[in-house]
């Protein structure tokens, strides 16, 4: 499966809001797992827009864009619709498709690349864990628009008692940095598809990023 944060014409994107702090920034994990867990929120809440059906039948393209403290609370007055995840000392927001042509000018004039969070030597665990390739070095914003992916697509894709299973247990997501043999060998284990990134920023086109397994 193929995934890009970035869109083209007539495509439908998922906004995805990370809250950066300068002064007192979260952890890289905690964030990407905030920003996974905020996309399927958003989908959880409001199944029923008719925007997620084009949008999962085609690329999951996610838009992950920055925003400071006070930018962040805007966003979460102005839309009313918002899926709001905490992760440790990590906020992200979640919204539904939207035109990528046509995003609204407070979520348009939002940063999308050069998003970087400090690392951090905690791991970050949980029943669910998407496992993401750190040879590749990504960015936090497109490790967050490839963790939200792999999630995404083993939701959408598991059996449904599974699903509401986690759920009920209070949703815990874990994020592995994985080197490339790590990464290339636990595929085998995966509990959903493996991820490609469609190659249009960052890193080469068809490149492995991340998938999912199941923990306990």
């Amino acid at each position: 499966m193929t995934e890009s944060s970035e869109s083209t014409v007539e495509e439908l994107v998922q906004p995805i809001i990370l809250r950066i702090d300068k002064e007192d920034p979260c952890a890289q994990d905690e964030g990407i797992a905030a920003a996974a867990l905020a996309s399927v929120a958003a989908f959880l809440q409001d199944a029923q827009n008719p925007a997620w059906q084009p949008w999962a039948a085609g690329s999951f393209a996610k838009s992950v864009r920055r925003a400071n403290p006070k930018l962040f609370a805007k966003v979460l007055e102005e839309f009313e619709d918002h899926a709001l995840i905490e992760v440790g000392a990590a906020q992200a927001i979640g919204l539904a498709p939207l035109p990528a042509q046509g995003l609204p000018k407070r979520l348009a004039k939002l940063q999308v690349s050069g998003t970087q969070l400090p690392e951090s030597d905690e791991v970050l665990s949980g029943q669910v864990e998407v496992v993401l390739d750190a040879s590749l070095e990504m960015s936090t914003g497109k490790a967050c628009a490839q963790a939200a992916h792999a999630l995404f697509a083993w939701m959408i894709q598991a059996p449904p008692e599974v699903v509401q299973e986690w759920l009920d247990d209070g949703a815990t997501l874990g994020i592995r940095q994985a080197g490339r043999s790590a990464f290339l060998a636990g595929q085998d284990e995966a509990d959903g598809p493996v991820i490609q990134d469609a190659g249009r920023t960052e890193i080469e086109p068809g490149s492995a990023t991340a998938y999912v397994v199941l923990r306990g």
